[in-house]
């Protein structure tokens, strides 16, 4: 199978600015599902670094008293108590929006504080558009003794996030939809990453840390606010970057990236890049029985159309959609916007293929809903890719973000063995990640029914059905298995579609593209 099937050439990059990679070959990846698991992992590897080791982050929230276990430590005693013995930690956290705007402004700048007065330097990064953010989660480890690794996905440093497969909730939570409750579950995923691609991540946060364009952008009252609040404002010198790891395992792994046409542009991407939406279209151009995605939005007329084009033109492809079943928000205002774009792009989808779009959201074993904040996409169990980035306009062209997309060389012998029968045959990561997420969501202790992609569509439908008849019919008799229930998109009025639609469409989904870009409708 020839990589340049699934995965972008250099030239279809089209990032001239930056060095990273076009792919690595040799690496390893390992899906840490739940905010629970990855924290659990990321305080075993940091607790081991000593002075002359590195730690690199970014994020688009941290907060500083985030527990990272049940009795500790916090995010930031964490960090903290590395730089304290000599470990150099440097950040990279979105400066954020005010506060009252349900922001996280000034968590993101205590934990800078305390980091910084540690010994560590996080920079508080306004290098956006306006109205965006810096939306990677990345984790560079770096050790002198040559075992590094990186944590990359969907995954924040902050509340919420600490959840498990239980979905009872972080105990330290977000406010939220009143739908979620109090703690309101979470469904998350995660990567740690060896071998090769450790040194594109560690470019990755590189790039950003050395761009000499001035941390804040956007107005002189805030830069007098943060020299007011003698804030760091210039990026430290960082340690050479070591050489590249060796190749330790079987997979091929891509890294995809969001950033937008700026002024004044990022030194790594003077026009923006898109290879996140540039990769994403080119593996589902590619699809041919069953995609299967997890996602916090799917939004977008742009992303419908895409999925909405390969439904159209290949008959046996299905869609299975898993995403939350409310929004984040509540209100009168906030929520219409977040209502209408997957409205939209949910029936432009079914349009295409009434029978073989399967969209669902997942609910804990006491029937609260459970927040979908993964961002995780598998075609025919051959391309895979975790990320911080959501299926909307606003991750593929305005914000920073960043993915993982992988290919491993292990062919997975399970029949079918070539689902999309044009001989790349299934592989092995790809169909296990699938495969554990979905085991999962239809409490599930085997594959059956679940290797075959139309045996899949089947036990998927049937299983989400039973619960949302069980719920229909009164909750009589024992609670059926599963978490899964069909995902209901409501009917908005014309008056509030009126309004919502250009909110939506400037404020929620905005579009980071250049002007020519925008005009031809090219990524």
């Amino acid at each position: 199978m020839p990589l340049t099937d699934w995965f972008l050439t250099s030239e279809e990059r089209g990032n001239p600015d930056s060095s990273i990679p076009t792919w690595t070959a040799g690496n390893t990846a390992e899906p840490l599902i739940h905010g629970e698991t990855y924290f659990d992992r990321l305080v075993a590897e940091v607790e081991t670094l000593g002075e002359g080791d590195t730690l690199f982050f970014t994020d688009w929230r941290g907060d500083p008293d985030q527990r990272m276990r049940d009795d500790g430590p916090t995010i930031a005693e964490l960090l903290a108590a590395a730089a304290k013995r000599g470990v150099v930690v440097k950040g990279l956290l979105w400066r954020s929006h005010l506060d009252k705007f349900a922001y996280s402004e000034e968590e993101n700048r205590s934990l800078a504080d305390d980091v910084a007065a540690a010994g560590g330097e996080v920079l508080l990064d306004q290098r956006v558009r306006r109205g965006g953010s810096h939306h990677q989660k990345l984790v560079v480890i770096r050790r002198k003794d040559g075992d590094d690794l990186a944590f990359a996905g969907g995954i924040d440093l902050c509340h919420s996030r600490r959840d498990n497969a239980d979905h009872a909730g972080d105990p330290q939570a977000v406010v939220m939809a009143k739908a979620y409750g109090e703690h309101p579950p979470w469904h998350d995923v995660q990567l740690l990453l060896r071998g090769p691609i450790v040194g594109a991540l560690d470019l990755t946060f590189r790039e950003r840390w050395t761009d000499p364009a001035p941390l804040d952008q956007h107005g002189p009252i805030s830069t007098i606010q943060d020299k007011l609040r003698h804030a760091d404002l210039s990026a430290d010198h960082l340690p050479e970057q070591p050489p590249d790891p060796p190749q330790v395992g079987t997979l091929a792994i891509q890294v995809l990236r969001t950033y937008p046409a700026m002024r004044p542009a990022y030194s790594f991407a003077k026009l923006g890049e898109q290879t996140v939406a540039r990769g994403y279209t080119k593996a589902i151009k590619r699809a041919r029985r069953l995609i299967y995605l997890e996602d916090q939005y799917l939004w977008s007329r742009e992303v419908a159309n895409l999925f909405a084009e390969s439904l159209r033109q290949h008959t046996d492809l299905h869609l299975i959609a898993v995403v939350p079943r409310h929004p984040d928000v509540d209100g009168r205002f906030a929520l219409p916007p977040n209502q209408v774009g997957r409205e939209h792009a949910i029936s432009l989808c079914r349009k295409a293929a009434p029978d073989r779009v399967h969209v669902f959201d997942v609910e804990n074993h006491q029937g609260t809903p459970v927040y979908v904040h993964a961002k995780v996409c598998v075609v025919d169990d051959v391309w895979a890719s975790v990320g911080s980035d959501n299926f909307n306009r606003r991750s593929w062209t305005h914000d920073s973000e960043l993915s993982c997309s992988i290919l491993d060389e292990t062919v997975d012998g399970r029949s079918p063995a070539d689902p999309a029968g044009l001989g790349d045959g299934a592989r092995r990561f790809a169909r296990d990640l699938r495969l554990r997420l979905l085991r999962e969501h239809l409490d599930a202790s085997d594959d059956e029914g679940l290797v075959d992609p139309d045996e899949t569509v089947r036990r998927v439908n049937a299983t989400a059905d039973r619960l949302r008849d069980w719920h229909r019919g009164g909750q009589r008799g024992a609670r059926p298995p599963g978490r899964l229930v069909p995902h209901e998109t409501g009917k908005l009025s014309w008056f509030t579609k009126a309004w919502a639609t250009p909110a939506y469409q400037l404020i929620y989904d905005p579009d980071g593209r250049p002007r020519r870009d925008r005009r031809a409708g090219n990524w």
